[in-house]
């Protein structure tokens, strides 16, 4: 394929707006959720929790671990966590994938305006919720109706697919961890002004800045995005075809090694991010409970940290970069990651759990390099099918990290609380070993080929 032309790329209006945005969005709603869900039903339940007040109230003695009604406020919230993203994730694996390669025929905007679309109603019907009291079942309808239109999954892989079509094959990689880092920024804000807004004020106004957040996403892609896709034409949206270019890519690859490196990769990736959202999904609760028993600024804080790992893995990938192969920049991530959870597990402390959030500095270096190098192994008229394929990755790992670590971890309460972390722990030493193999087999493969080349003899 010919490179695109470098004026096109130079024209082009930023995706890390939109992103940022719906981002920030999205991080304001999840631990404000979650605290909500606490809140509601422990006070439906007779239990009255110290999220409101003070990391002391009705939570400062050792009694509190074995109180079976904060146990089962625990499991009903962790319940219903599972509930609204199995709901909203199992809609969202077919819509993204639809939308998804669907955007490689007529464009990247209408993929992009559709998500943050239904996020913004996401969010509306929250607000409703929460000024009129509906049962906390609506918080399921209001995902649900979020996944049709994509989810947040179809706005990561427009984006992805939108800095694929706009940048050079050996500057990917660090565009693709840039517009991670505003994953990472915006997250940082919301957990941070998230946490110490909703202390002063309650819930309803952050979740007005959710909303408002969502709704200038929307209007960025419909107004001000310039459409990255060059030869646009006209497509049928319900049609199978979109369905089979996504399987094309994994059955008739251009080049036949491609078909196993992306099942490979797409296995590493599957397991790196099922931990960090199963991981993401108990941080609050694992944080609320005895011993740490978090007021809702710590949370805040914690949250910050945890999206801090963006910038810090940015920062690292650019300067292991210059002396390091991608992917052993990916290892030493997967080898932070591992030792922060491990922490983490263990954590009975304020300073001990933030020690692990430290140790978590580049833990997110690992994603940036895989979706650069699944985005070098097909054509440039197929990336829009790739991400797609790549957000049904997103989703599944979120329909598997929410059934696995929220049921896990109500179950393991009675003897380690931090045990799924460890568990986490555990399963990242598989990709750590994917990736390795898949490094020392090209390593050798290029050997080979320069030994044959080597050996040929030329015509004078």
């Amino acid at each position: 394929a010919e490179p695109r032309p470098r004026a096109g790329r130079l024209s082009l209006p930023a995706v890390e707006p939109l992103l940022f945005l719906a981002t920030l969005s999205l991080g304001l709603q999840g631990p404000l959720a979650t605290q909500y869900l606490w809140d509601r039903l422990g006070a439906e339940h007779g239990y009255s929790n110290g999220t409101s007040t003070d990391s002391s109230s009705g939570c400062g003695d050792g009694n509190a671990t074995a109180d079976p009604l904060r146990q089962e406020v625990e499991a009903l919230v962790s319940h219903w966590n599972l509930y609204i993203n199995l709901g909203g994730f199992f809609v969202s694996l077919f819509s993204v994938t639809l939308l998804g390669a669907w955007s490689d025929s007529v464009g990247r905007r209408p993929a992009l305006i559709l998500p943050t679309a239904g996020m913004a109603l996401q969010t509306a019907i929250y607000l409703l919720v929460m000024y009129l009291e509906l049962h906390v079942a609506f918080f399921l309808l209001g995902r649900i109706l979020s996944g049709l239109t994509g989810d947040y999954n179809l706005i990561l892989a427009g984006c992805f697919s939108y800095v694929a079509d706009t940048s050079e094959r050996r500057t990917r990689t660090f565009r693709v961890a840039i517009l991670e880092a505003c994953l990472g920024t915006a997250g940082m804000v919301a957990s941070i002004g998230g946490g110490q807004w909703r202390k002063a004020q309650g819930y309803i106004n952050p979740f007005w800045l959710a909303f408002a957040a969502s709704l200038a996403a929307t209007l960025y892609a419909a107004f001000f995005l310039r459409e990255s896709v060059k030869q646009k034409k006209e497509a049928r949206l319900f049609t199978l075809s979109h369905y089979k270019a996504v399987l094309k890519l994994y059955t008739a690859p251009e080049q036949p090694s491609s078909r196993w490196k992306l099942a490979l990769y797409s296995l590493a990736f599957f397991l790196i991010v099922t931990v960090h959202f199963g991981a993401k999904d108990i941080y609050v609760l694992y944080e609320l409970g005895f011993p740490l028993c978090w007021a809702s600024d710590l949370i805040g804080y914690g949250s910050a940290a945890s999206y801090l790992a963006y910038l810090s893995s940015l920062a690292g990938l650019r300067l292991l970069q210059l002396c390091l192969e991608d992917t052993w920049v990916a290892e030493i991530g997967l080898l932070s990651n591992i030792a922060g959870l491990v922490v983490m597990s263990l954590a009975t402390t304020t300073p001990l759990m933030f020690t692990g959030y430290g140790i978590l500095f580049l833990s997110m270096a690992a994603t940036p390099v895989i979706r650069s190098k699944l985005s070098k192994l097909v054509s440039e008229t197929e990336q829009g099918a790739l991400f797609a394929s790549v957000a049904c990755v997103e989703g599944l790992c979120s329909l598997v990290s929410t059934g696995v670590f929220n049921s896990l971890y109500p179950a393991t309460l009675h003897f380690m609380r931090g045990f799924p972390f460890l568990f986490g722990a555990i399963i990242l030493l598989i990709p750590a070993a994917i990736l390795g193999w898949i490094q020392i087999w090209d390593s050798k493969h290029d050997y080979n080929h320069f030994q044959e080349a080597s050996l040929t003899p030329t015509k004078d």
